[in-house]
């Protein structure tokens, strides 16, 4: 595939993810993690512009000039930029306006890409390729809040496009000997820069589950107390369920007395058997106390990702978002794409049916708070 036919294909798969929508559902910013989609359309057509057009297309002009300032996400590099929680006050400009930007920059970089491409553009359109994706994922899940947290509960669409069927396999732990272990990306093809380099850990045996953690397991912790008794949780993790008022997984309702989930199809009765998500990892870790096991390590994890399916869930570690030996950020604006948030964040390895297709693998590591939720997460048990 050319990197012509990839931009296309990449660049169209945002605009259907997005095509369900009403107008006013583009605008919309719940909380400070969720971005409207219209900023997210605006944002990965703006990485192209600033990274590619603007400074490899000569005679390239800029769409808008304000909107370096609108767009830019989080790259002090390039310059001032709307702060993240005021990213739902742009009314202005509106979404036909971003989808009139996205179709610019998408007929300049056809004709970019009609030239010879050298090897440090090619490494910036490939990050850009995956970051797109990044947003992709970032685009199902934000939308899934803002029409989430709507008191209709609309649905979104019918998707639910891969992953296990919802249905859970019967769990078996899965043996791990202790050894030697290789973690970090190896080959030729594209991967982050967190995922390098590849180096050698040392595992004591294990045993791993071959299935996530369903509903109806997680049900009987709550049953069982779960959510009051403070010795299943982090000191942090017991105060974020009393200052919250925590009592369940994001997307739960109790309606006269039966559990139902909010999901991209509307609001459903809860599937005991569906594959457990949207839990945070202060209850991914209390749930593992609970059950007298614990959470594996990112290496754990990627040691034994041969002996499971994985993909259905971001699977929560028990390791920090840390640099791996020798790692080292690139200059300028990208190296700020990963490097800098290695601090107070919980790796995730897997995906979800939110991934892009091809977009994740076993080398993998997305970090986030352990406060969050509105990512498809998920739980997988070790001992």
């Amino acid at each position: 595939m050319t990197l012509s036919e990839q931009y296309i294909l990449i660049r169209k798969q945002t605009e259907r993810i997005c095509a369900p929508l009403q107008t006013e559902d583009y605008v919309v910013q719940p909380v400070v993690d969720v971005s409207p989609p219209k900023w997210h359309l605006g944002h990965t057509t703006w990485f192209f512009e600033a990274f590619v057009l603007v400074p490899s297309f000569a005679g390239y002009q800029m769409f808008n000039p304000n909107f370096n300032y609108l767009f830019n996400s989080y790259y002090e590099t390039v310059g001032n930029r709307v702060i993240r929680t005021d990213r739902g006050n742009l009314s202005r400009p509106g979404v036909d306006e971003i989808y009139r930007y996205r179709t610019h920059v998408d007929n300049a970089m056809l004709l970019f890409l009609q030239g010879e491409v050298n090897g440090h553009v090619e490494e910036l359109l490939f990050i850009g390729f995956n970051h797109e994706q990044q947003h992709q994922e970032l685009l199902l899940t934000d939308i899934k809040y803002i029409l989430g947290h709507n008191p209709l509960f609309p649905p979104y669409r019918q998707i639910e496009k891969k992953g296990p069927k919802n249905r859970k396999e019967i769990a078996e732990m899965r043996l791990v000997p202790e050894g030697m272990y290789e973690i970090g990306y190896t080959g030729d093809g594209f991967c982050f820069d967190n995922e390098l380099s590849r180096h050698k850990v040392y595992l004591q045996a294990f045993s791993i589950s071959s299935a996530l953690v369903s509903n109806g397991e997680y049900l009987q912790f709550m049953s069982a107390g779960g959510y009051t008794d403070f010795n299943f949780w982090h000191s942090e993790g017991w105060d974020w369920v009393r200052n919250n008022d925590i009592s369940a997984p994001m997307y739960w309702h109790h309606i006269d007395g039966d559990w139902y989930c909010y999901t991209l199809e509307g609001l459903r009765p809860l599937d005991p058997d569906a594959v457990l998500t949207h839990v945070s990892y202060y209850e991914a870790y209390a749930f593992a106390q609970w059950r007298g096991m614990r959470l594996p390590t990112e290496f754990e994890w990627e040691a034994a990702a041969g002996l499971f399916d994985w993909g259905a869930r971001w699977e929560w570690t028990e390791s920090a978002y840390l640099p791996y030996p020798g790692f080292s950020k690139a200059p300028g604006a990208i190296g700020e794409y990963n490097g800098k948030f290695m601090v107070n964040q919980k790796v995730l390895r897997g995906g979800s049916i939110a991934t892009a297709a091809g977009h994740s693998r076993n080398t993998y590591r997305n970090f986030f708070h352990p406060q969050l939720r509105w990512q498809f997460t998920g739980i997988r048990l070790v001992k």
